[in-house]
């Protein structure tokens, strides 16, 4: 369906008790489209009569640190897009994916130095806790609990992770499994945004204040992931560990 088109996205949605839908950000550094495609899916949700709308959410960055940190651009439009969903008063529920495990991979999260030792290098210590999350596989699984849990978990919110990280315990893990040597760099924001060079230099602040945001207070805010472990534990299915997600990627790491 066209998401800004209210009329297309009636066409794809009409008759159907149950939508899980999800936002894609720009990463410009500024005004995206999430919060109108999301206001156009909630709109037509509402019109058409949808029984559960599920949505891939997140935290407000600006507002759980007080205005701290506030260019987390693709956390803070889909808070507004989950506020929206509410106030309309559509039954809804919301899963919040964690740290994406296939940005150490595709995005080369974890990059090979010219001393050959692979380096996680981020601005945050090694305190931090990444819930890391195998979204191909696992995304769907969470959903399917939030629809068979359907009566409980109305106007709630799912953390969708499997475990909480420290970079260390990636980078330990990265070893066992991979055999290459590799560690952890913490780097000040300064270097950090200097790895967003020509194109992805409009990113550079939202990154950067995301892994902040990682740092402290948390992905989750503090929040426990032992619920939504359960929750998927309670209709048969399992997160992929960190280790299952480099055993099947072995190859994005020559």
């Amino acid at each position: 369906a066209d998401m800004n088109s209210k009329t297309s996205l009636a066409e794809a949605i009409k008759g159907s008790h149950t939508v899980f839908f999800m936002t894609t950000p720009n990463f410009t550094g500024g005004a995206s489209e999430e919060q109108a495609h999301g206001r156009n899916v909630a709109d037509v949700a509402a019109e058409t009569g949808v029984k559960h709308l599920i949505y891939s959410s997140l935290l407000h960055v600006t507002e759980t640190t007080n205005g701290r940190l506030k260019h987390v651009v693709h956390f803070d439009d889909k808070a507004e897009v989950e506020r929206y969903i509410r106030a309309k008063g559509i039954p809804s529920s919301f899963v919040l994916p964690g740290y994406f495990m296939s940005n150490f991979s595709a995005l080369q999260m974890i990059r090979k130095g010219e001393d050959g030792v692979y380096n996680l290098a981020y601005p945050v210590s090694d305190k931090a806790k990444f819930p890391l999350i195998d979204t191909e596989s696992d995304i769907g699984k969470y959903v399917v609990a939030a629809i068979r849990n359907e009566s409980t978990l109305l106007g709630k919110q799912i953390l969708a992770a499997e475990d909480y990280y420290t970079p260390t315990r990636i980078v330990a893990e990265f070893e066992q499994v991979t055999g290459k040597t590799a560690r952890f760099v913490p780097v000040d924001a300064e270097t950090y945004k200097g790895f967003f060079a020509g194109p992805m230099a409009a990113m550079a602040d939202e990154m950067l204040e995301n892994h902040l945001f990682i740092d402290e207070p948390g992905y989750y805010a503090g929040k426990d992931l032992k619920e939504s472990q359960e929750l998927l534990a309670g209709v048969g299915l399992k997160a992929t560990t960190w280790k299952e997600f480099l055993e099947a990627n072995k190859a994005a790491f020559p």
